[in-house]
C-alpha cells in the first residue's frame, strides 16, 4: 500500500468527493479513483459508499480513516522534524493573496523567501475574494479578518490599522476634512465585494462610533485599483496601512483625520488543516510577522501614522 494512495483516501474523506479531492491534489480524477480502489482492495473492504449524488464513509471507513490519519500525521511529523534539523525547505507552496497587499507588498517578500530557499517553488493566487482552500487547491491564504470557519487553522500575523487617506494634490484642490461631517463634500473611492458597496464608513473616537454615508464616482472589486485612484488624486479612500505603506512612505498619499480611526482589522495566515502546517508554512508565518512589524515600526518612526 503506497503512502501516496493513503493521502488521496484522506483527501477524499475530507472533501466527500473524489473529483474535488483530485482537483485539490492537482491530479486526474481517474488517478485519484484508482488510488482509492487500491487501498480498498488491500484492506478487503470498501471505505466509501458511493451514490450518484454523494459519497460518504462506510462503517469500515469510519473506523479506518481516523487511525490512518493519526499514522500519517506521525510520519509527517517525523519527516518535518528531520527537515527542520537539516534546514531543508523544498517542494511547492500554493498561496492565496489579496490583490493590493499581495501585488504591491507581499510578492517582494516572497521573492526574498524564494531566494533564501532555492529548492522551493511558489504558486500565487491573487484575488480579493476569499478562495475555497479545498476547491481551489490552495495550501495557505494570507487574508484580512480572522477565520470564521472552525475547520480551518490559522495564525494571526498582526493587527491592521486602517487609514483615511488622500493624495496631497487632491487635498490642495479640495481641502482637507477635519471632521466626518465634512466628508460629504468629498469624493469617496469605494471597494465593492460582490454586490456590497463599501460606501458607509465607520470611525471611532474616544470610544464613540460615527458612521458616514459617502458618495463617490468610483468603485471597484479590485482593491489595488482603489489604491491607484487614491494615489492619482481622484478622491479619498479607507485602506489598510499595509496596502498603502509604500505610498505613505513615498508621500504619494497622506493620512487625514487621524483623530477619527476607521474600524480596524487583523491579518491572518490560514491553512485548510493541521496537516498543512509544514516547516515552510511556519517560516512564512514568522517572516510575515517580522515584515509587517517592520513596516508598522517604520511608519511610526517617521510619524506617518500614529500607533
Amino acid at each position: 500500500m503506497l503512502l501516496e494512495d493513503l493521502h488521496v483516501v484522506l483527501k477524499v474523506a475530507e472533501m466527500r468527493s473524489i473529483t474535488r479531492a483530485a482537483t485539490a491534489l492537482d491530479m486526474r480524477t481517474a488517478t485519484a479513483s484508482a488510488a482509492v480502489k487500491r487501498v480498498e482492495a488491500s484492506l478487503g473492504s470498501e471505505l466509501f459508499i458511493r451514490t450518484t449524488r454523494q459519497l460518504r464513509l462506510s462503517s469500515a471507513g469510519e473506523r479506518y480513516i481516523p487511525e490512518c490519519e493519526k499514522a500519517l500525521e506521525l510520519l509527517s511529523q517525523a519527516k518535518q522534524l528531520m527537515r527542520e534539523e537539516q534546514g531543508e525547505i523544498d517542494g511547492e507552496v500554493r498561496i492565496s493573496l489579496s490583490s493590493d497587499l499581495g501585488r504591491n507588498v507581499v510578492v517582494p517578500w516572497l521573492d526574498e523567501f524564494l531566494d533564501a530557499h532555492p529548492k522551493l517553488s511558489l504558486r500565487t493566487h491573487l484575488s480579493d475574494s476569499n478562495v475555497d482552500l479545498y476547491r481551489d487547491g490552495v495550501d495557505i491564504a494570507l487574508r484580512y479578518g480572522s477565520p470564521t470557519d472552525s475547520n480551518l487553522y490559522g495564525f494571526k500575523i498582526c493587527d491592521i490599522r486602517k487609514v483615511l487617506c488622500a493624495s496631497p494634490e487632491y487635498l490642495a484642490k479640495h481641502g482637507e476634512p477635519k471632521h466626518p461631517d465634512e466628508l460629504k463634500h468629498h469624493n469617496g473611492l469605494f471597494y465593492q465585494l460582490r454586490d456590497v458597496l463599501k460606501d458607509e464608513w465607520e470611525f471611532v473616537k474616544d470610544g464613540q462610533e460615527i458612521k458616514v454615508k459617502m458618495s463617490g464616482n468610483r468603485a471597484s472589486n479590485d482593491a489595488d485599483l482603489v489604491r491607484r485612484w487614491c494615489v492619482a488624486g481622484k478622491g479619498i479612500a479607507i485602506k489598510s496601512y499595509l496596502d498603502m505603506s509604500n505610498d505613505l512612505l513615498a508621500g504619494n498619499v497622506v493620512e487625514i483625520m487621524s483623530d477619527y480611526q476607521p474600524t480596524s482589522s487583523e491579518l491572518w495566515l490560514v491553512c485548510p488543516s493541521r496537516r498543512s502546517i509544514t516547516p515552510t508554512v511556519r517560516l512564512l508565518r514568522d517572516m510575515f510577522r517580522e515584515k509587517t512589524q517592520h513596516v508598522c515600526d517604520l511608519l511610526n518612526q517617521r510619524g506617518i501614522i500614529r500607533s
